[in-house]
């Protein structure tokens, strides 16, 4: 089965296509013949899903999923949350983003957070939601060099190292992604049994 996986971002493509069984073939929008900037103009993760993949599923007509993953800190009233790429501006720097969530807890004692994904998948059939979730919190210093985004920073409950510490493949059988990616497989493993 063709899946048009709906992001540009090089850290996401490698997750989700780890994640997939090879009896799914992940393509980019490029590789069906789909360019510009994929729309994220959503108030809400679900919001900003729906619209990459049905964007794109409008311009190719094959199944798409895209997701979208926001940061939520308790102590920041749930932000950077669907902000999260551009929390320290529009230039999407991992960096900076870090930089700005560490000033902005700075001498705060609570730094629950967690990940929280949600994958929409577009195709003729209609439209799906999918969620998942990684309780943890947020450190007080980046560690580790894996990962992407946030990942020096979140360690995930239960947990002494961040994401950025743990294995490719550690990181995937506990992360949001991975959660959001099994209600996915689970989804299609019965669409195509029925």
């Amino acid at each position: 089965m063709e899946l048009v996986l709906c992001t540009r971002n090089p850290g996401k493509v490698a997750e989700l296509a780890a994640l997939l069984p090879a009896s799914y073939r992940v393509l980019g929008p490029e590789e069906v013949g789909v360019s510009g900037e994929l729309p994220e103009t959503g108030d809400t993760l679900e919001a900003n899903a729906v619209q990459k993949a049905r964007w794109v599923h409008h311009r190719c007509g094959l199944p798409c999923i895209a997701d979208d993953t926001g940061l939520e800190v308790d102590a920041l009233d749930g932000a950077p949350g669907v902000h999260s790429a551009r929390y320290a501006g529009a230039d999407r720097d991992a960096q900076a983003n870090m930089h700005k969530l560490l000033q902005a807890l700075e001498g705060r004692t609570d730094r629950s957070a967690r990940f929280r994904t949600v994958i929409a998948l577009v195709a003729d059939g209609g439209e799906r939601l999918f969620h998942g979730a990684v309780e943890g919190c947020i450190l007080t210093a980046p560690r580790g060099t894996g990962g992407f985004g946030y990942d020096p920073v979140f360690a995930p409950a239960g947990e002494a190292r961040s994401f950025a510490e743990m294995t490719a493949a550690e990181k995937n059988r506990i992360s949001h992604r991975a959660r959001a990616t099994a209600a996915l497989l689970e989804h299609l493993r019965g669409a195509t049994a029925g």
